[in-house]
């Protein structure tokens, strides 16, 4: 039997400025998926005049996008990061390389490296039952390393 449940994922994020430190990040929603990463297209194709393929790469980042509880330790953190990271009329940015570690509850880690802050919603919205909507926020990295646990022997 392969057990795929994501109870007790963590992740912890550390920002070169605004947590140099780091957090973890527990928090997660019900209403949106708490973990997403999109696709990653590795290559590209097309085809010449007489139907040879034409195969080229180029690097892209990785994505991922967390959705976290509403008002939450890890929505205030992230909502702290992304205000940090944003500029405007008479504010600088914190301009943080971001690093997180994935733990999974089987043990594997994913470590993304090198990334930055990309989006998330300045200010939570009501949905219409009448609660505080999940907020998405979105990162991209520019490497990411993975280590498999060890297999449990039963």
């Amino acid at each position: 039997m392969i057990n795929i449940a994501g109870f007790g994922y963590s992740a912890l994020i550390t920002a070169s400025n605004t947590f140099p430190n780091g957090f973890a990040l527990v928090d997660f929603a019900d209403d949106g998926d708490p973990l997403d990463s999109p696709e990653l297209p590795v290559a590209e194709t097309g085809f010449g005049l007489n139907g040879d393929m034409l195969v080229w790469t180029h690097p892209q980042g990785v994505e991922i996008t967390f959705m976290v509880i509403p008002t939450s330790e890890g929505d205030i953190n992230l909502d702290t990061l992304l205000d940090a990271n944003r500029v405007g009329k008479g504010k600088t940015s914190a301009r943080d390389k971001i690093n997180i570690v994935h733990t999974y509850p089987n043990g594997d880690v994913a470590t993304c490296t090198n990334g930055v802050i990309l989006s998330g919603n300045m200010l939570p919205g009501i949905s219409g039952a009448g609660r505080l909507k999940s907020r998405p926020y979105k990162f991209r990295f520019e490497r990411i390393t993975k280590s498999r646990a060890a297999p449990q022997v039963a």
